[in-house]
C-alpha cells in the first residue's frame, strides 16, 4: 500500500517521467543528427539563433538543440552524453537543481542547457567554486562550444576591466561566484558607464550549487576601504585575557560556543584597566575588545579554525577544509586572533559596497544548479531560490556498500580502530580514502600510520598544491590518502588496474560532519559509475557532534555494560540518532540563513533603488531635470523646517530661513527677512525657486553645455557615493545592536525594517541637500574630473567598520568661502577647512 502511495505522490518520480519523455524525443533525433557534416552541424547554431529572433522560444528549440550538442560533444570532445545526462540537462534548463551522483558527468550535462540558452545572445554564466575548475571547464567544454560556433569567455580575478568586459560579452562565461559578485559591486561604483563590465544577468548554471548557495550564503561579499584605528587595545585586551582561568574568570558553553566573563572576571578587568565599571557607556569599546580576545583564545583553535601562514591568519573553511585567503573574521575578531598569535595587527576596514550570494544570484532571470547532494536542503532551495531539486537516476546502479556507523567510547579508541582498518585494507592492496573534519585530525592519523609503517599521502589546506596529483593516484592499488573535506568536491577518483577485484575504493570517515551533505559527498567518492566500493564512518562519544547532542546517556550505558575501547556499537538506532542531530543542526543553520536574508532584504531594496538611480545618472546626457527636482525637495524641506505650515506667522523663523538659503543656495545677503515677510510657505518656496533658477541659468551661460553637464554628474555621483557608504556603515551598526530590542518584547526585524527605512529617507534627503548646495555654491574650473570617494578593495567576509572622517575629494570644484564646510562641522568654509595657513 505504502509503495503505491509513494508512486502516486512522489513528485520526483513524476518529474523524472516528464524528463524521460524529453530525453526520448532527443534520442529519436540521434541518427538524423549523426548524418550531418561538421559544417552542417555548426550551421545549426545560426539557424537556431535566427529562429529565436523570429519568435520561437528556447523551449521550442530544446529537443533539436540538445541533439546538436550531443553530437557535437562526440566530435569535439570524444564524449557522448548518456540518456540520464539528457534528463539532467532538461532539469537545468527548467531552472531547477539536478542532483547527480559523483562520476555521472555533471560538467558535460551542463553544456546542453548552456548552449541552448546562449542562443538568445543574452549571455550565460557557468559558475564554479574556484578558478582552477573555472579554467579547466572553460578550456575543456570551450572546445565544444567553439566547434558549434559560440564564443567562450573566462573571467578571472587577475584580468583588467577590458579583458573582463570581453569575457562577459562572450556567449558563455565561466567564472567563480566571488568574481561575479565583486564585478557586480564594482560596476555600481564606476564613474563612467563605459567602465562597467557585466551585462544584465540572464541565466546561470551553478556547479556545486549547495556549496555556493547554502554553505557560503551567510558570507557577504564586501568592497572595503581602509579605516585608521589604534591597535593598542587589541594588545592590551589580549595580555589581560591570557591571565584568566576557565570557570573562575569566564564560562564557556560548548553547544552554543559562547564565552563570557564571570563576576570575578569582570572585577579583574576593572582592576586591570583601572576603571570603576566595565559596563559604563564610556567603556563599550574596551568591553568589546575583551570579549573578542576571549573568543579568540577560547573558541578559535589554530590548525582547526585558522592557520598561520607567512605571518598572517588564514581562515580554514569548515565545510571544505580549504584555506580562504583574503577573507577576514568580522567585528575585530581577526585582529584579536592576530594579537593572540603575536602577529602584526592589520587595520580594520570600512564597507563601501556589500551583497550576499543569496541576493546576487536571485537577480538572474533564471537560475539552475547541479551537485551530488542537494535533496537534504530541498526546502531551502525552494523557499529562497524558487528551485526544485530533481534527483536524476544513475547511468549504472550504485553497488557501493554503505555500512552502519561504528561507535567507540573514546576518541583514542576510535582512532586506533581506524588505523587498524586502514592497515588491514592496505595489506591486501585496497586503496583507502580517509576523510577528516579538521587539519589536526588528519595529522594525528598520519602520525599513527607512520608508526605502523603504512605509506600514505596527506591532503589538507597546508598541502593543497599537490591536490591534483594526490587525487589522481588515490584510486591506485595500495594508495592511502588522508584528506580533509576539501577532497569531497569537484574531484573524481578513478580506480587503478585490479582495484575492482579488491572491492573498489574504501572510504573511511573519522567523524560525522554537522551537515549530512558533507558526509554524503565523502561517501560519493567511492562507487562511481557502477564501480564497487565500501564506506564506513567511525564515531566516538567524545566527537563534537555527539557531545553537542546528548551522548552522555549513551556513554554511561556503554560504561555500565562494561564495554571498553575495543568493542564498538554498530547500531542503526545510533546512526539514526546521529542523523536526527544533523537534521537539527541543518534546521538551525537554515533558520539562521533565512533570518540573515530577511535582514539583508531591507538593504537589498535600498541597494537596488540607489544602483538603479546611479545607473540613470551615468547613462543620462543631461541631469538638469534631476538636479532641479533635488533642489526643489531641499528648498521645501528647509521652508517646512523654518516656516512650518501648521504654525502661526508670528512663530516663523524667517531670519533662520534667510541665513540657511544664503549660506547654502544663494549668495550672502541675497534673501532678506523682509523678502520673506507676509508670505505663506508656498509663496516663499515659489519665490526662492525662481531666484535659484535664475542663478542656475547664469551659471549655465558662463560654461559650455558639455562642462555644465559634466559638473552636474561630478556633484551628483560624489554625493550619492559618499552618503551611500555612510548609510551602509550606519545600517551595519543598527543591525549589530537591534537584537537587544527583543528584551523589550519588540520584534527586532520589524524595528530594523522601520528604522532602516527612516534612515534611507534621511540619506536621500541628505543627498538632495548636498547636491543642491554644491550645484549652487561651488565654483567651476576647467579641469573637472570625476573621482572615487574612497579606493576600495574586495574582501570576504565582513569586518567591523570604523568611524571614518571623510573629506570631499574633487578636482576642479571649489567651494564658496561663505558656504557651509562640507566636513559637516557646521562652520563656514572660510573658518574651517578653507582657512589659509
Amino acid at each position: 500500500m505504502l509503495n503505491i502511495l509513494n508512486k502516486v505522490f512522489d513528485p520526483n518520480k513524476r518529474e523524472v517521467k516528464r524528463l524521460e519523455k524529453k530525453a526520448d524525443q532527443i534520442e529519436a533525433l540521434a541518427a538524423e543528427t549523426e548524418k550531418l557534416s561538421d559544417e552542417q552541424l555548426r550551421a545549426k547554431t545560426e539557424e537556431f539563433k535566427q529562429r529565436y529572433q523570429n519568435g520561437e522560444t528556447v523551449e521550442d528549440l530544446l529537443v533539436e538543440a540538445f541533439a546538436v550538442v550531443r553530437e557535437g560533444a562526440k566530435r569535439a570532445l570524444g564524449m557522448y552524453p548518456f540518456y540520464v545526462q539528457l534528463m539532467g540537462g532538461v532539469a537545468l534548463h527548467d531552472g531547477n537543481i539536478s542532483e547527480m551522483k559523483t562520476g555521472e558527468g555533471k560538467t558535460l550535462t551542463s553544456t546542453l542547457p548552456v548552449y541552448l540558452n546562449a542562443l538568445t545572445g543574452k549571455g550565460v554564466h557557468v559558475v564554479t567554486v574556484n578558478e582552477y575548475l573555472a579554467s579547466r571547464d572553460a578550456k575543456e567544454m570551450g572546445q565544444l562550444f567553439e566547434f558549434l560556433g559560440l564564443t567562450v569567455g573566462l573571467n578571472l580575478n587577475s584580468l583588467t576591466s577590458e579583458e573582463k568586459r570581453e569575457a562577459y560579452n562572450a556567449d558563455i562565461t565561466y567564472s567563480t561566484n566571488n568574481e561575479l559578485g565583486f564585478d557586480y559591486l564594482r560596476d555600481n561604483m564606476v564613474l563612467y558607464q563605459e567602465q562597467m563590465v557585466q551585462r544584465p544577468l540572464h541565466y546561470a548554471v551553478i556547479d556545486e550549487v549547495d556549496s555556493i548557495l547554502i554553505d557560503e550564503a551567510r558570507t557577504p561579499l564586501i568592497i572595503s576601504g581602509q579605516a585608521e584605528k589604534s591597535t593598542t587595545l587589541y594588545i592590551q585586551a589580549n595580555a589581560f585575557v591570557r591571565t584568566l582561568q576557565k570557570d573562575r574568570d569566564y564560562t564557556y558553553d560548548e553547544k552554543t560556543k559562547s564565552v563570557q566573563l564571570t563576576e570575578e572576571g569582570i572585577e579583574r578587568a576593572e582592576k586591570g584597566f583601572h576603571i570603576d565599571n566595565l559596563f559604563d557607556i564610556s567603556h563599550v569599546s574596551l568591553n568589546h575588545h575583551i570579549n573578542q580576545a576571549l573568543k579568540a583564545h577560547v573558541t578559535m583553535h589554530r590548525d582547526v579554525d585558522y592557520v598561520v601562514q607567512d605571518g598572517e591568519i588564514v581562515i580554514v573553511d569548515q565545510f571544505t577544509g580549504r584555506l580562504m585567503k583574503g577573507r577576514r573574521y568580522s567585528e575585530g575578531l581577526h585582529q584579536a586572533i592576530e594579537a593572540k598569535e603575536g602577529l602584526e595587527i592589520q587595520n580594520e576596514s570600512m564597507t563601501l559596497a556589500t551583497i550576499t550570494f543569496q541576493n546576487y544570484f536571485r537577480m538572474y532571470e533564471k537560475l539552475s544548479g547541479m551537485t551530488g547532494t542537494a535533496k537534504t536542503e530541498e526546502e531551502e532551495f525552494r523557499n529562497i531560490y524558487n528551485m526544485n531539486v530533481v534527483v536524476i537516476p544513475t547511468n549504472k546502479p550504485v553497488i557501493r556498500d554503505d555500512r552502519a556507523d561504528l561507535i567507540y567510547t573514546t576518541m583514542d579508541g576510535k582512532f586506533r580502530a581506524v588505523v587498524e582498518d586502514i592497515a588491514e585494507r592496505n595489506a591486501k592492496g585496497q586503496p583507502v580514502l580517509v576523510g577528516t573534519v579538521a587539519i589536526e585530525t588528519s595529522e594525528l592519523i598520519s602520525d599513527y600510520l607512520k608508526k605502523k609503517g603504512v605509506r600514505h599521502d596527506v591532503l589538507n589546506a597546508k598541502n593543497h598544491e599537490r591536490e591534483a596529483e594526490i587525487i589522481l593516484n588515490a584510486g591506485q592499488q595500495g594508495a592511502v590518502t588522508i584528506a580533509t573535506n576539501m577532497a569531497g568536491r569537484g574531484t573524481d577518483i578513478k580506480l587503478g588496474e585490479g582495484v575492482k577485484e579488491l572491492g573498489g575504493l574504501a572510504v573511511i570517515g573519522t567523524e560525522r560532519h554537522e551537515s549530512r551533505r558533507i558526509d554524503n559527498q565523502l561517501r560519493g567518492r567511492s562507487g562511481r559509475q557502477g564501480d564497487p566500493g565500501v564506506t564506513q564512518f567511525y564515531l566516538s562519544m567524545e566527537d563534537e557532534l555527539m557531545r553537542r547532542f546528548g551522548s552522555d546517556n549513551m556513554k554511561n550505558m556503554m560504561v555500565r555494560l562494561g564495554m571498553d575501547d575495543t568493542q564498538p556499537i554498530q547500531s542503526k538506532m545510533v546512526t539514526r540518532a546521529v542523523e536526527s542531530a544533523q537534521k537539527r543542526v541543518e534546521g538551525n543553520n537554515f533558520d539562521a540563513r533565512k533570518q540573515l536574508l530577511q535582514y539583508d532584504d531591507v538593504l537589498r531594496q535600498q541597494r537596488e533603488i540607489i544602483y538603479k538611480q546611479r545607473f540613470e545618472v551615468l547613462a543620462s546626457e543631461n541631469l538638469r531635470e534631476i538636479v532641479e527636482r533635488m533642489i526643489t525637495s531641499s528648498v521645501n524641506r528647509a521652508v517646512e523646517a523654518f516656516v512650518p505650515s501648521f504654525e502661526e506667522e508670528e512663530n516663523y523663523n524667517l531670519t533662520g530661513l534667510a541665513d540657511y538659503i544664503n549660506g547654502n543656495l544663494l549668495s550672502e545677503g541675497e534673501v532678506t527677512e523682509a523678502d520673506l515677510k507676509g508670505k505663506d510657505s508656498q509663496q516663499i518656496v515659489d519665490m526662492l525657486l525662481a531666484r535659484i533658477t535664475e542663478h542656475y541659468n547664469e551659471k549655465e551661460q558662463q560654461l559650455s553645455d558639455e562642462q555644465m553637464r559634466e559638473f552636474e554628474k561630478v556633484i551628483v555621483l560624489r554625493a550619492v557615493d559618499s552618503k551611500w557608504m555612510d548609510h551602509i556603515d550606519a545600517m551595519d551598526q543598527l543591525r549589530q545592536g537591534i537584537h537587544l530590542r527583543a528584551y523589550g518584547q519588540i520584534n527586532p526585524l520589524q524595528e530594523y525594517q522601520q528604522e532602516g527605512f527612516a534612515m534611507f529617507e534621511d540619506m536621500i534627503a541628505s543627498i538632495e541637500d548636498e547636491v543642491a548646495r554644491y550645484i549652487m555654491k561651488a565654483e567651476i574650473q576647467n579641469n573637472l574630473e570625476r573621482q572615487e570617494v574612497v579606493k576600495g578593495q574586495a574582501v570576504n567576509p565582513k569586518e567591523e567598520d570604523g568611524p571614518v572622517k571623510r573629506k570631499p575629494t574633487r578636482k576642479g570644484v571649489s567651494i564658496g568661502r561663505n558656504a557651509l564646510c562640507p566636513c559637516g562641522s557646521g562652520k563656514k568654509f572660510k573658518n574651517c577647512h578653507g582657512q589659509v595657513e
